[in-house]
């Protein structure tokens, strides 16, 4: 269990993004262009995070409460590990801020889509 969750934390940020992005595009409809994709990616990724961020401070406040009622280095290291799940959830939120401005800008106003996420 520990070397999933250490293998786990190793996986690279934008590599789930880029995850993401081409399973958005799987799921487009052939016929559509890049900038539909550009949308689906956007709502895959807010869909996705809202609840990743809403699970991370769930289990960092888990985390940390329940390292309190244990002994002096288990209560240091979750509280370590409550304070990575909530670094992690913060940089999940500026992404989940970010991310329609960014297919805005690679989208454009000549494409006619606008992005509704």
């Amino acid at each position: 269990m520990i070397k999933v969750i250490s293998r786990m934390a190793r996986i690279n940020r934008i590599g789930i993004l880029a995850i993401i992005l081409l399973i958005s595009v799987s799921f487009a409809d052939p016929s559509t262009n890049l900038s539909n994709a550009l949308v689906s990616f956007c709502l895959i990724a807010k869909n996705f995070l809202g609840l990743g961020i809403m699970l991370m401070i769930l289990l960092a406040g888990a985390t940390y409460a329940i390292g309190q009622l244990l002994g002096a280095e288990t209560r240091a290291r979750a509280s370590v590990w409550a304070t990575a799940m909530l670094t992690g959830a913060i940089i999940g939120a500026v992404i989940y801020i970010v991310t329609p401005t960014i297919v805005q800008a690679i989208i454009g106003t000549g494409g006619g889509v606008t992005v509704s996420c």
